[in-house]
């Protein structure tokens, strides 16, 4: 069981949504995460949702003119949102599991994006195979974009993995570390508790 279906039991996809909700209507900006991921790749492109939950980021996205895909295994998230898109690609299945056939992926994804503090809230000794699956559907020269706490100020339950775990996860998996922010916003990460890591797959 992940540390997410530990937390909420797998029913939070309404109170979830209306947490961002509220959110939004005092104003805050609600699309850092899509912001930076469209700094990072044109229109057009082709973005997977890793842990796509309500689907806030994916259907700003869709809204910017890029073509996605969302994939959670939370069936309570992923209801709402089909009733927000139901024009756009909701797949329920295991980060860690999945079948990439499942995705359409065709020729790949240009960027695969990863909000949420999903790594932390894996099934525990999980991410490594998550980062493997994740990579294994980007391009050449595409992009993999991580948001995460790393300390317990940031995140609703302990820590899960470290930045220096995550990197080597990806090493392995075959990507290189391309930058790391402090924000969605781009800020320069320079320590504290929480980091967005982008990795990309070599283009050959």
């Amino acid at each position: 069981m992940s540390r997410w279906e530990e937390l909420t039991g797998g029913t939070s996809g309404e109170d979830y949504a209306a947490r961002f909700a509220a959110l939004a209507d005092s104003g805050k900006d609600m699309h850092g995460e899509a912001g930076l991921c469209a700094a990072l790749v044109p229109a057009g492109a082709r973005v997977l949702d890793a842990g796509c939950g309500t689907g806030r980021v994916m259907i700003r996205l869709a809204e910017l003119g890029y073509d996605c895909v969302g994939v959670d295994l939370d069936a309570s998230m992923l209801a709402v949102a089909r009733r927000q898109a139901p024009e756009l690609p909701w797949i329920q299945a295991d980060l860690a599991t999945f079948d990439p056939a499942d995705l359409h992926v065709g020729v790949g994804f240009d960027l695969v994006v990863a909000a949420g503090n999903i790594f932390p809230l894996l099934a525990a000794g999980t991410e490594a195979a998550v980062v493997s699956r994740l990579a294994g559907v980007l391009r050449p020269g595409g992009l993999m974009v991580a948001g995460f706490g790393l300390d317990a100020a940031h995140l609703p339950v302990p820590p899960g993995i470290t930045l220096p775990e995550y990197d080597a996860c990806c090493a392995a998996a075959g990507l290189t570390f391309a930058d790391r922010f402090a924000t969605w916003d781009a800020h320069p990460y320079e320590g504290g508790g929480y980091a967005v890591s982008v990795h990309r797959l070599p283009r050959g």
